[in-house]
């Protein structure tokens, strides 16, 4: 089932997420939910946040990322071919690498991207879709996504990590996504 996606302002957004147990109701289904709603969408990633629910549990797929590249162009990029899982109760366990920017957007604020600058290497450790616990080393592409979704489940956006005169020229787009005055091509819902 497609799930509405929450939009900039909802309260959500910005709780710092709780743990989950292996016994979460309905969990095979949320996260089935959670694929559909993502792909539906046309995203890379979706956190639990972002369809109204405050847990630790995100989705990406960034193997579709790099299905649509020439082969010349894959060699940019170290994580290929990418990765595709789900993450449950996710700890960032080290940042490593040099930061380097790349313009993001963010399905809860729709119709603004911003250069990022963020880490190029991490290691986490999280829970997979069968609560088996896993501790891997993601880079590039696939790390930056990892932790743009880590973001949301932290209560943070990708906006938080832009200049703040930059982030106060935003503000009135910022205000219209709250109020609902944008136009997408999935479901959202608008903070009352």
């Amino acid at each position: 089932m497609i799930l509405p996606i929450v939009a900039y302002g909802s309260p959500v957004l910005r709780k710092v997420c709780d743990d989950i147990t292996a016994d979460y109701p309905q969990l095979d289904k949320l996260i089935a939910d959670m694929w559909e709603t993502m792909y539906n969408s046309n995203g890379v990633g979706l956190a639990a946040p972002q369809v109204n629910l405050p847990i630790r549990l995100f989705v990406i797929d960034s193997e579709q990322i790099f299905q649509n590249q020439e082969e010349d162009e894959k060699d940019e990029y170290p994580d290929a071919p990418g990765y595709k899982g789900v993450f449950i109760n996710a700890r960032i366990l080290k940042l490593d690498g040099k930061e380097w920017s790349y313009n993001e957007g963010c399905l809860s604020i729709p119709k603004i991207r911003e250069d990022v600058f963020r880490n190029e290497d991490i290691e986490i450790e999280f829970f997979d879709e069968n609560f088996k616990i896993q501790r891997r080393n993601f880079n590039g592409l696939t790390a930056r996504i990892i932790l743009h979704e880590y973001d949301h489940i932290e209560g943070k956006l990708f906006i938080d990590h832009i200049k703040p005169l930059k982030r106060k020229l935003l503000k009135r787009k910022l205000d219209d996504i709250s109020k609902g005055k944008v136009h997408v091509d999935y479901r959202m819902v608008f903070p009352k």
